[in-house]
C-alpha cells in the first residue's frame, strides 16, 4: 500500500505530530509525503528518518498551505495513485483535507484516534459522543482514502532508511482560492514547553472558582516543575484563559508523563484529551468527580488549600 503523509513542519522541523503519522504509516507499506513550503530540503532528512521514501515540495508562493497542498495533492493523485492519505487534525490538516475532499469528491473520516490496515481495507477509530462511545468506520469505495488522524495518537519513532529524496512539484493551479495570500506570521508567546510535548501537565477548571486563580493555582505550579499549564473546555468557554490551553476531544491531546487535574470534575470531552497520560493526579473537592476514575493518585479537598501547601512544599524543597 502507498501512504501520503501531508506534512507540517515547525522552522525546518517536521511536526511532532506529522512524525507519529509517518511512524505508524510505515507499518502498512511505502511512505512518501507531501510538503509546502520553502524549505523542503531541511524538513526530509528527519521525516526520511522516519521511514519517508519520497518528499513532494510545493511551493505555495505566499498562499495558504492548505489551498496549495490541497491543490498539489489533487494533481498528483492520477499519476501517484496513493492508496491513502493522512493528514494530522490540524488547522492547517484540516484546512487541506476538506479542501482536498471536495476536488476528488471522497469522503473524509476525521478525529481518528486508531488507524488499521487489511489488505485493501482501511479503518479508523474514532471517539463519539462526547468519548463515551468508541467506533471503527472502513472506507468503501474508490482510492484514495482521506483521513485526520489526532496528534498524539501515535508515538514518533525513527526506524527509516537514508534521506528523503525530494521532488519539485512547483506551485499548483489552486484558482480563487490562490488570491488569498499571508502577509504575517505571528508565533503565540511562551514560557516553558509546548502543551501538547510537556512531560509535565498542569490544567485547572471550574473548581479554581474564578479567572484570578488561574495564575497562582495553574500556572505557578506548572512553572515550578517546569511543564506546561492546560485547561478545561468549561473555563475556556467562560473566557478566563485561551483556546490554546484547552486540553479535550474538542482541544488538544496530552500525553505527558504527570498531568495534574485541579478543580477539574472529568466531563469525558475533558477526558478523551489527557486519560492517555502515564501518571494522573487529580485534586477535587468532590469525591465522587468522575476524574478520579481514571486518576492514579486522587486528592479529596479544596484546591485553594492544597495547592498551596503543595507549592510551598515544592519551594522548600528546591530552595
Amino acid at each position: 500500500m502507498k501512504i501520503w503523509v501531508y506534512a507540517e513542519s515547525e522552522g525546518d522541523a517536521p511536526t511532532t505530530a506529522t512524525l507519529e503519522l509517518v511512524t505508524k504509516a510505515r507499518e502498512f507499506g511505502t511512505v512518501e509525503a507531501v510538503y509546502v513550503g520553502d524549505n523542503a530540503a531541511a524538513v526530509a532528512p528527519a521525516l526520511g528518518e522516519h521511514g519517508v521514501a519520497k518528499v513532494f515540495a510545493v511551493d505555495a508562493g505566499g498562499s495558504l498551505a492548505g489551498v496549495m497542498g490541497a491543490a498539489a495533492i489533487a494533481a498528483l493523485v492520477e499519476a501517484e495513485a496513493p492508496d491513502l492519505i493522512l493528514f494530522a487534525q490540524t488547522y492547517d490538516g484540516r484546512d487541506a483535507i476538506a479542501r482536498l475532499s471536495v476536488k476528488l469528491d471522497r469522503t473524509v473520516l476525521t478525529n481518528g484516534m486508531t488507524l488499521a490496515v487489511d489488505g485493501d481495507t482501511v479503518t479508523v477509530g474514532t471517539a463519539i459522543f462526547g468519548g463515551n462511545t468508541l467506533v471503527d468506520t472502513k472506507f468503501d469505495g474508490a482510492k484514495p482514502c482521506l483521513a485526520a488522524i489526532r496528534p498524539k495518537s501515535f508515538v514518533a519513532e525513527p526506524g527509516g532508511a537514508a534521506a528523503a529524496e525530494v521532488v519539485s512539484v512547483g506551485t499548483p493551479d489552486a484558482g480563487r482560492g490562490a488570491e488569498a495570500k499571508v502577509l504575517e506570521t505571528h508565533v503565540e508567546e511562551r514560557e516553558g514547553p509546548k502543551l501538547e510535548e510537556s512531560a509535565i501537565v498542569v490544567s485547572g477548571g471550574r473548581g479554581i472558582g474564578a479567572a484570578e486563580n488561574y495564575d497562582p493555582l495553574v500556572e505557578e505550579l506548572a512553572k515550578l516543575l517546569g511543564g506546561a499549564s492546560g485547561a478545561s473546555r468549561a473555563i475556556v468557554d467562560a473566557g478566563w484563559v485561551p483556546y490554546s490551553k484547552q486540553v479535550g476531544q474538542t482541544g488538544k491531546t496530552v500525553k505527558p508523563k504527570v498531568y495534574i487535574a485541579l478543580g477539574i470534575s472529568g466531563a469525558t470531552q475533558h477526558m478523551v484529551g489527557m486519560k492517555g497520560s502515564d501518571n494522573i493526579i487529580a485534586i477535587n473537592k468532590d469525591g465522587e468527580a468522575p476524574i478520579f476514575s481514571v486518576a492514579d493518585l486522587g486528592i479529596v479537598g479544596d484546591v485553594h488549600k492544597v495547592v498551596p501547601k503543595l507549592i510551598e512544599a515544592i519551594k522548600a524543597r528546591k530552595g
